[in-house]
């Protein structure tokens, strides 16, 4: 019952959010700020609901760590689409997520992704993977903060495996911070029985900031072994 009552309220979610954006329009239609301002809060809200929907207990550590004032590049490993459920809606400020090329296809999520900065790369096309960075670098540069799961893909087995070290380009060549993030708990909500939707205890944990500015190449190049095992260590405690 619970995974049908989720999926009704996502179909509903991502149909009404059409409806949504264009009342945006008629309350500022001169404010493209505003205007994803307000679509960012309606997305938080949706997100939160699918959380609670799950049944889960979300325990969030770290709050304080996070940047108030300025963006930063999010790192974290990847367990389920859940993930990003449980991670959006604790960001403040605008966030685009990097993810797989084929979730922004998808009808009406794939707009709201892009309404709201989201980025799709084709890891499979070293080309377009470039293109997808610089354009993150310009994002983080213009204010906007990026999550990425620098793993490529979700692990199957929970284990924390190899970073790729392209993706922490976005956080050196901008010089946001870098935010480890370490999130537990979320594949036993669907991967672990799907397609059934059961209730899981998540922790979500954001580490301290890794500043970037003025790194030496040879901590550029340790950053993501450095990043790799602070999520570690979070997901041990």
């Amino acid at each position: 019952m619970r995974t049908v009552i989720t999926l009704i309220y996502v179909v509903v979610f991502l149909i009404m959010s059409y409806p949504v954006s264009g009342i945006q329009w008629l309350i500022h239609p001169k404010d493209e700020r505003r205007r994803k301002l307000m679509l960012l809060s309606y997305v938080h809200w949706g997100f939160r609901c699918v959380e609670r929907l799950s049944g889960s207990k979300v325990t969030v550590k770290g709050l304080e760590n996070i940047p108030k004032d300025r963006p930063a590049v999010y790192i974290s490993n990847h367990q389920s689409i859940y993930d990003i459920v449980v991670t959006y809606s604790r960001i403040p400020g605008f966030c685009g997520f990097i993810a797989k090329k084929s979730l922004l296809q998808i009808p009406i999520l794939g707009w709201l992704m892009k309404r709201l900065y989201s980025l799709g790369i084709d890891r499979s096309n070293l080309k377009d993977g470039l293109k997808v960075i610089l354009k993150a670098i310009d994002e983080a540069k213009n204010g906007i903060s990026i999550c990425i799961y620098p793993e490529g893909t979700r692990s199957k087995d929970g284990e924390v495996h190899e970073f790729h070290a392209g993706s922490f380009k976005v956080a050196t060549k901008s010089g946001c911070p870098v935010i480890p993030v370490a999130v537990n708990g979320t594949r036993d909500i669907l991967e672990y029985h799907f397609p059934n939707i059961k209730k899981s205890n998540v922790t979500l944990s954001f580490g301290k900031p890794i500043e970037t500015k003025g790194m030496s190449r040879d901590e550029q190049k340790e950053l993501p072994n450095r990043v790799r095992d602070e999520i570690i260590e979070m997901m041990k405690g």
